[in-house]
This record gives C-alpha cells, sequence and structure tokens, in this order.
C-alpha cells in the first residue's frame, strides 16, 4: 500500500487512533487525527502526535472539510456518529484500523473473536506457539494496537490477534490463516439494533477466508458458508473435533489432559483451552510441549482473580464479565455460596432469564452502578438483592452477608463506564478494596 503524499484522516484517539496515526505518518502520509472528545488524557496523545508533525483536531475545534483521500475509522468511534457521517456524505473511502494494520503486515494471523474469552484465548495461542518455537506475539483488542505489531511482523512467524465486532465492521481485504469464534451470545445492543446486527459484524472474520484457510468455531455456532475449512469445538456437549467431557480435553476422540491440570477453571475455559489446542495441532507443535504450555498459563487480572480471603470466605475479581454471558459462566464455575456483586453501566441487555441460575448458585446480590433499579426489578423475586451507593459500599455490604465457606464474586455482568475509566479500573479498586479490609482484620 503506497501511502506517500496520500491525504489521511484518522479518527478517534485511543490507542488505536494514535497507533494507525503514527504508522500512516512513518509510511508517508500527511495524517489528521479528529477526536470529539478533548479530555486530559485525549490532549496529552495529540500533543505526542503534533510533535510529530501530525494534525489533530480535538472537539468544538474538529473541522468539517473532507479534504481526504481516504478515512480510518477507530473501533471505538460509533459508525453512526456525526464525526463520521460528513466523510461517509462525502463518499470518502474508509476502513478500520484492523484493515490499515493488515495492509502492512508480513507474517501469518491467527485472529481470534467471540462474545467472551477473547483475551484468554489469544494468550493461550500466544503460549502454545511460543512454547513450540514459532516466532510469534499478541496483539490487538488485547492492548498492544495491531498497527504497533505489524512494525516487527517480518521477523515472526504468526501473530495472535484478539479481534472484536468494532474491529472487523470496516474491513476489506482482512484475511486471517486461522480464524478462531469462541462463542455469540448478546452484547453491545447498545451500539447494534439487533442480535442479527452483531452477528453480521462478528461474521466478517470468515470474509475472505478461502478453502486454503482455517476456521475454529464453537459447534453451537450457527454460522453462515464458510470456504475455509471448519474445526469444531465445545464444551457443551455437542459432537466437536475438540471436546471438553468429564473434565477431559480432548482431540478426535482421544482424551489429552485434564483441566483440573490448569490454573483455569469453568467450562468456558475448557473451551478457550481447546481453541488453543486446535491451533498448535495444525501447526503440528509437539503434544507435549503445548501440554505443558497451557497447564503452566495463568489468568489474566480480572478474570476471576483470587484477591483475597476474609474470615474464611473467598473474594474473586471478575470485573472483565461485561455481559450477562460472561456473568453467566462466572456464576456456573462456582462450586460454594455466592454472594454476588454487580451492575454497572446499561447496555441494552435483558437480565431476567438469569434468574434460575442466580436461585442455583447465589444467596444474596449487591447491586451498583446505572442499572441497580433495574437489576433489583429483575432479580429480587428471586434472590434478595440490596443496593450500593459505592464500590467500597458494596463491598462491605457483601463482607455482612457472606459467611465463612462462601465466595464474594464480583462479576458486574455490565460495562464499567458509568463509575469506573475501564474494567480494569474497576478490578483493581474491588482488589484495593478487599485487601485493605483484609489488612484491617
Amino acid at each position: 500500500m503506497d501511502l506517500n503524499g496520500k491525504r489521511a484522516v484518522v479518527l478517534g484517539l485511543g490507542i488505536s487512533g494514535m497507533e494507525a496515526a503514527n504508522l500512516l505518518k512513518d509510511k508517508g502520509a500527511a495524517v489528521t487525527v479528529r477526536d470529539n472528545a478533548s479530555d486530559a488524557k485525549v490532549t496529552q496523545r495529540a500533543e505526542v502526535l503534533r510533535q510529530r508533525g501530525i494534525e489533530v483536531e480535538l472537539g468544538a475545534d474538529v473541522q468539517e472539510t473532507t479534504r481526504f483521500d481516504f478515512a480510518v475509522l477507530s473501533p471505538g468511534i460509533n459508525p453512526a456518529a456525526p464525526i463520521v457521517r460528513g466523510l461517509q456524505q462525502a463518499g470518502l473511502p474508509m476502513f478500520g484500523e484492523l484493515e490499515l494494520a493488515y495492509r502492512f503486515c508480513e507474517c501469518a494471523i491467527v485472529a481470534i473473536t467471540g462474545t467472551n474469552g477473547k483475551t484468554t484465548t489469544t494468550e493461550l495461542v500466544e503460549a502454545v506457539l511460543t512454547a513450540g518455537g514459532k516466532r510469534t506475539s499478541a496483539c490487538g483488542n488485547i492492548g498492544t494496537a495491531f498497527s504497533t505489531a505489524v512494525r516487527d511482523s517480518g521477523n515472526l512467524d504468526v501473530l495472535a490477534l484478539e479481534v472484536s465486532s468494532f474491529q472487523l465492521e470496516h474491513i476489506v481485504d482482512f484475511r486471517p490463516r486461522i480464524s478462531v469464534h469462541l462463542n455469540l451470545t448478546p452484547d453491545h445492543l447498545d451500539r447494534y439494533k439487533s442480535m442479527e446486527e452483531y452477528e453480521i459484524a462478528k461474521w466478517q472474520i470468515f470474509r475472505n477466508q478461502t478453502a486454503d484457510d482455517y476456521a475454529i468455531v464453537n459447534a453451537n455456532l450457527h454460522l453462515p458458508e464458510i470456504a475455509a475449512k471448519k474445526i469444531t469445538i465445545c464444551a457443551a456437549g455437542l459432537p466437536a473435533d475438540y471436546q471438553f467431557i468429564d473434565g477431559w480435553l480432548s482431540a478426535h476422540g482421544e482424551q489429552v489432559f485434564q483441566l483440573s491440570r490448569t490454573n483455569l477453571i469453568g467450562q468456558h475455559n475448557a473451551e478457550n483451552m481447546l481453541a488453543a489446542l486446535a491451533v498448535a495441532d495444525l501447526y503440528e507443535l509437539p503434544r507435549e510441549t503445548t501440554i505443558a504450555a497451557l497447564c503452566a498459563y495463568k489468568a489474566l487480572p480480572h478474570r476471576c482473580e483470587n484477591v483475597g480471603v476474609i474470615d474464611g470466605v473467598t473474594y474473586l475479581n471478575d470485573s472483565k464479565a461485561t455481559n450477562i454471558d460472561a456473568l453467566e459462566k462466572a456464576l456456573l464455575s462456582m462450586s460454594s455460596p455466592a454472594v454476588l456483586i454487580a451492575g454497572g453501566k446499561d447496555k441494552g441487555l435483558d437480565f431476567s432469564g438469569m434468574r434460575p441460575l442466580l436461585r442455583q448458585k447465589v444467596k444474596a446480590v449487591v447491586l451498583i452502578g446505572q442499572m441497580t433499579e433495574k437489576l433489583f426489578e429483575a432479580w429480587n423475586s428471586a434472590v434478595p438483592c440490596v443496593k450500593a451507593d459505592s464500590l467500597a459500599d458494596a463491598v462491605a455490604l457483601a463482607r455482612k452477608l457472606a459467611k465463612s465457606g462462601d465466595t464474594v464474586l464480583f462479576s458486574p455482568g455490565c460495562s464499567s463506564y458509568d463509575m469506573f475509566k475501564s474494567f480494569e479500573d474497576r478490578g483493581d479498586q474491588f482488589r484495593a478494596l478487599v485487601q485493605a479490609q483484609a489488612k484491617a482484620n
């Protein structure tokens, strides 16, 4: 892709937008970045880019001009936003940061998507590939922008790339050698008009694959027609190439190893490991090396992370649970009575269907955030619910409700942006509150 002399506009100054702007600049384009926000973090990033000769327009200073050759849309920017609409109406070619970076990628790609489990699976794939002697790195929605990772892609064999539905919305030629689709459950319905629209965005991962490529997919997904060779995984009892049965991960009917040997719990993590095992097998990596890498892997923070024990009560930080499916999976992994702390930003999801699972796994619920009233109305008839004014209040209430042998599970089921900067910020605050109480005990 020859960018010399091209005029590009990048919409959005998050991490992906910033790194896309840097990549465009390094490849010879004249770059302008636009973002409707003008907070301290965005302003700081803007100054860094301006020092590189990149024009930045923020907040009220965003111009209406369409004097560009193409636009790059950051995943956090809604395509329906006013900052996008004028450029679309002018007929400006527009694609996403994922597509831009792909055009400069010099190695194979394993792309991982799904509603939940993407980050864990991306890290598992990186772990097995590295253990098997492949030069690899994890990037994308996991933290390191794809636009950053491609700079070193000529020295790699494969990139493990986490991709979201937002990133897949504006691809053109993006084609992974191996695609992984873990699951699909309701989420982001504050951005998508329907589940069908959300599904269409996710299906984009298969769009450009051919019969020479592979698609590792959950057996319970109702896929459109795809050209790639399909390999199925399942931990829910459906027939599949890779299965989780009676505590064993199996490949093509052969038991491989027990989940109890690993540092992860729950059926959902078994499926994440099955996906990584399938990737390793496609690369013909030594089975024992793969097993050792999977067993050594430790979960990232904010994913049912044990942050302390107080008076015999275990406190788990599952702040990464930002939708119903993630919350359900956390509850299903509970083996002791749970006091649940839940709530957050309203994403248009219906939580009423969770009542049977709550009756089975939860003794009480402490509610926080924007969804407090809706969750109270949906759940209080199934399990006692109390309302908290803050996260600190919620932890204090949960401690009073829990007894020795119980678990306090912080699994919000909602996004964090009503009260916190991110799910990481939310989880960090929960961990700090628990550890402070443990120290004072």
